[in-house]
């Protein structure tokens, strides 16, 4: 093809409100050529994600309108063709990783039946054919003994094993344009490196053209060869990576190039413990069969020991499956455990749920998806205070609502907000809501289970801080679950690594960040700063 494969001329977004319309893009206008990558970076809200649905035609149409613009894709214009071209084109030609798997997966529908749609409606593939296809695809993206995952649902996997099949969905057709909105986001940093290094070879053997969508300035360093930075729903500059990085001309990509999570955790005392457990295990039986009889167990959390002291940060790391979200929903009591679990002195594993129930306002998760854990069906007031309805019906509604509009503030969100929806914010908003969500009960012990993932740098940097000064103000205690090191780095007194269930090391983060002992705890520092060592001009290239 000569010339452009996608040709976006200035695109205007605006969204109908009760309040009039509102511009969301405003005048976009870049080009993607066969084979090239090009980011689009800024902070939530940008406009970044809507440019890219733009593409796609996937907005809330008749709420969504494009005023002006076009986009060509093959020197056809996309925003004007029907549903039926539209539809020939949506995981054909282009397809597209979301942000949220979890949302995007279906519940209801196993991992076969997933991957394989796009293979039988687009190539009509018979399904045998598919399934072989499909367990090749699982098996590029990095998803152990796939045949065994073809009959599991979305809620079975991992946060970063469902972002690997959205991955292995996108891909299916050998599309000529990927549109990767944070594909890495959910994922650990060794698995992070490695689907990156896939997406590349896989462009390389295919010719294929990416647009990547991302918040992440260490990953775009490493994969685009041409990138423009968004704000306020324009372009403000735009260049070959290299000398973006470089030579920022603006101030906004200044500001975002020196945001970084920095400083240092609260120091620690010799305080009481406020959670520990003993020789905690949590096992999950497979079964096979036609009587489903147990044929062995897959050890999510395996003669765990851990104690954390009142105002400490406990940071967890791990690759995805090691088994860090189910050890801190253990210790909430959210999953079935075996094990001793002592919160404040006092044993809790065998405590019944309606026992439990007095303890919840102090033991408090945000979870790592934000859509999935926020009703859409509920206001942000009504989410926030959904809580406190339940552990303070003493308050008046002026009171709780004063709270909500208190919590909303803390986390950076304007508390005129709290009438809106999940839907109407963006993935590190939604973020922000479900931290305002948990801290408004004032807990004493709040598991973070990748409580940043969503967020882009600058709102990295001000979560970590804010997270700071709440411990600092309230004597907090967090368990912080993540596979960002340089965030954990920042928050965390001591740090504990996972691998398949088990503790491969433990002790002061600083004395691990300095001096890993481990082969795997190497490998995941190395993975997780080897693009902070390496040069722009030679990521670049």
């Amino acid at each position: 093809m000569s010339g452009p494969l996608l040709q976006v001329e200035n695109l205007h977004v605006e969204f109908a409100t009760e309040h009039g319309q509102v511009p969301a893009v405003r005048g976009v206008s870049f080009d993607i050529q066969p084979g090239q990558t090009v980011a689009l970076v800024g902070e939530s809200g940008s406009g970044k994600s809507v440019t890219a649905l733009s593409v796609l035609k996937l907005l809330p149409y008749p709420a969504a309108s494009h005023p002006k613009g076009r986009i060509l894709f093959g020197g056809q214009d996309l925003l004007h063709s029907d549903d039926r071209t539209i539809r020939g084109v949506r995981g054909n030609a282009i397809s597209m990783i979301f942000q949220e798997p979890m949302s995007s997966l279906n519940p209801l529908h196993t991992v076969e039946r997933q991957v394989s749609e796009a293979l039988i409606l687009h190539r009509g593939m018979r399904r045998a054919a598919a399934r072989a296809r499909t367990i090749e695809l699982l098996t590029e993206v990095g998803i152990p003994d796939p045949v065994s995952r073809l009959d599991d649902f979305p809620h079975q996997l991992s946060g970063g094993q469902r972002q690997r099949v959205m991955i292995a969905m996108a891909l299916a057709n050998e599309p000529q344009l990927l549109i990767a909105d944070e594909p890495t986001t959910a994922l650990d940093v060794t698995i992070q490196a490695q689907i990156l290094e896939l997406l590349v070879s896989l462009q390389k053997k295919r010719g294929m053209a990416i647009l990547f969508i991302t918040h992440d300035l260490h990953i775009v360093r490493r994969m685009a060869e041409i990138t423009h930075v968004m704000t306020e729903g324009k372009i403000v500059e735009s260049g070959p990576t290299e000398t973006v990085f470089a030579n920022p001309q603006h101030a906004y990509t200044r500001k975002l190039l020196a945001a970084e999570p920095k400083g240092e955790p609260p120091a620690t005392s010799d305080a009481e413990p406020i959670v520990a457990a003993d020789k905690l295990r949590v096992w999950f039986p497979i079964k096979r069969g036609l009587f489903r009889r147990t044929v062995g167990h897959i050890k999510a959390v395996d003669d765990v020991e851990i104690s954390i002291r009142r105002g400490e940060t406990l940071g967890v790391v791990g690759e995805s499956g090691s088994g860090k979200t189910t050890l801190g929903r253990a210790l909430l009591r959210l999953v079935h455990s075996e094990g001793r679990i002592v919160y404040l002195g006092r044993d809790i594993e065998r405590l019944s749920w309606a026992a439990m129930r007095p303890l919840r306002k102090d033991l408090q998760i945000v979870f790592q998806d934000p859509f999935g854990s926020l009703s859409p069906r509920m206001s942000i007031a009504e989410i926030i205070a959904e809580g406190l309805a339940v552990h303070a019906p003493e308050l008046s509604p002026v009171e709780r609502d004063a709270k909500v509009v208190r919590a909303l503030s803390e986390v950076g969100l304007d508390p005129e907000a709290r009438f809106r929806y999940p839907h109407e914010f963006s993935g590190g908003q939604r973020q922000r809501i479900a931290i305002a969500r948990a801290m408004v009960l004032e807990p004493k012990f709040v598991v973070l289970d990748e409580p940043t993932s969503a967020l882009d740098m600058s709102v990295q940097a001000q979560v970590v801080d804010l997270l700071r000064e709440l411990q600092r103000r309230h004597g907090l205690t967090y368990l912080f679950i993540s596979h960002d090191l340089r965030v954990v780095r920042a928050l965390a007194n001591q740090l504990m690594v996972m691998r398949n269930g088990k503790v491969v090391e433990h002790g002061p983060a600083a004395q691990i960040f300095a001096a890993p002992q481990s082969d795997y705890t190497r490998a995941l520092m190395a993975a997780a700063f080897a693009v902070e060592a390496v040069p722009s001009a030679e990521v670049a290239q």
